[in-house]
């Protein structure tokens, strides 16, 4: 079985999203945010299988280090970036 195979079979998985409330994929889990993966995915697959092993391979350094390495923005640092965004005032 290669490598792309083994990925599809795990894109299968699916477990309880503490974010959503419910089901979901792993491959829902490998996209959530814009394509990237979602912040909390090596903890909610990590007793399942070697998630860090998988994401390794499909995420480059920089992402990865901003999406599991750098501190996540504060809620309060959000809601004004989505503000900011909204109002056209902002990035």
């Amino acid at each position: 079985m290669d490598a792309e195979a083994i990925l599809e079979r795990i894109d299968r998985l699916e477990t309880r999203c503490p974010k959503l409330g419910h089901q979901v994929a792993f491959s829902y889990c490998r996209q959530e945010s814009g394509g990237l993966p979602c912040a909390r995915t090596l903890a909610c697959w990590q007793p399942r299988f070697p998630v860090e092993l998988v994401l390794r391979r499909t995420v480059t350094e920089a992402d990865w280090n901003r999406i599991f390495v750098e501190p996540p923005k504060s809620r309060i640092d959000a809601l004004l970036d989505a503000i900011d965004r909204a109002t056209g005032s902002g990035p």
